[in-house]
């Protein structure tokens, strides 16, 4: 496994010890203040990005409310009494209708932003993303088990719960299948994805089949990806598997960026692996699950996003991990707002609507990766 172009210099700035001699590679000269400059513009802008369209986004609807409206409402809200507040019924759906879904398409995104960035990183594969490799049907099959069998063990975390053990066995298999002579192989990880899209979707289908009318809904709200059913009920429950899926970005973000030396240098510069590996996958499986729980299938953001946040800031994982999460809250928010008004007032499932935009992108990334490697042979 090869490091990816830009990520000794990254690592260089971070002041990174260097053949274990504890020689220090201070981040000094033009090179290294424009590279954490790029950064903070990076951050700060996609935040900036991500408020003003999520104010866009909760104005935007059957009942339009105007954007200045929306914020005067939520500053109001954080006890600031800044502008005009909408009236009682245009209050009523920003609260009860319009914010919830925002912020549950803000949770999702940033989610499968974030796990997308660190499957690319612990894979060490361009190519690897939750919907790709299979970890998302995965996810979706252990939801759709509950909804089939009518389990209710935990109560509304029985479809988490569920999701996210399929979603971690799912992870799990497609590592252990797709590693070989300690690499991740391109052809195996993208032949393992179709081989467990097929098999979940063979699961999926027979228990489409024998379900009743109901369950049939839930499922293809559950196969093509929405977030229209959100509450804040549903907002309250993904929140702290969102937190502790993001808690490993500040402990393991400089680890991953010495994985990308390979094993072998990155274990002799102190890292452990193996835990590492474990934990990354686990927080991975806990965000793709809690994503699919709540929303369903939705492809290609964590392809998407962490690629396009390279092209800007470099392969560094101090900055690729948050600003995939926010990249990814900002890009699915988006998505969502396209899916309920290109074609209002039908709703074009979100899924289907992130599948067209990631599809090419993917179809992209396939041939440049291709051609860099000279073929697959």
């Amino acid at each position: 496994m090869t490091a990816p172009s830009g990520a000794a210099d990254d690592r260089g700035g971070s002041g990174a010890e260097a053949g274990g001699r504890g020689v220090r590679v201070p981040a000094t000269g033009r090179r290294g203040a424009l590279r954490r400059l790029r950064a903070a513009l990076l951050l700060t802008g996609l935040a900036c990005g991500l408020v003003m369209v999520s104010v866009v986004a909760a104005g935007v609807g059957a009942y339009p409310i105007p954007a200045g409206q929306v914020a005067a409402s939520i500053l109001h809200a954080l006890g600031l009494e800044v502008g005009t507040p909408p009236d009682q019924i245009a209050h009523t759906v920003l609260w009860d209708v319009r914010l919830p879904r925002v912020v549950l398409a803000v949770m999702v995104g940033a989610a499968l932003g974030s796990a997308g960035a660190m499957m690319q990183g612990v894979f060490g594969n361009p190519l690897a993303e939750p919907g790709v490799i299979g970890v998302s049907s995965g996810a979706a099959v252990g939801a759709i088990v509950v909804i089939f069998t009518g389990l209710t063990v935990l109560g509304h975390w029985t479809i988490i719960a569920s999701s996210f053990v399929f979603g971690l066995a799912t992870t799990l298999f497609v590592y252990v299948f797709a590693r070989s002579r300690g690499r991740t192989e391109v052809v195996t990880l993208l032949l393992t994805g179709i081989a467990v899209n097929a098999v979940a979707g063979a699961a999926i289908g027979l228990m489409t089949n024998f379900s009743q009318d109901a369950e049939i809904q839930t499922i293809t709200f559950w196969q093509l990806g929405s977030v229209s059913t959100a509450t804040w009920s549903k907002v309250a429950a993904i929140t702290p598997c969102l937190l502790l899926g993001l808690a490993v970005i500040p402990f393991y973000a400089r680890r991953l960026d010495l994985l990308a030396l390979g094993e072998g240098p990155a274990r002799h510069l102190g890292v452990d692996v193996e835990r590492m590996r474990l934990v990354i996958i686990g927080a991975m499986a806990l965000l793709t699950s809690a994503a699919v729980a709540f929303a369903g299938i939705v492809a290609f953001i964590g392809l998407v996003v962490p690629h396009i946040i390279r092209m800007v800031s470099g392969p560094g994982h101090r900055v690729l991990l948050p600003a995939g999460a926010l990249g990814g809250g900002l890009l699915l928010l988006a998505a969502d707002l396209l899916a309920r008004t290109v074609a209002a007032p039908v709703e074009i499932p979100l899924g289907v609507v992130t599948a067209a935009l990631g599809g090419p992108f993917f179809f992209y990334l396939l041939h440049r990766t291709r051609v860099r490697q000279g073929g697959w042979s």
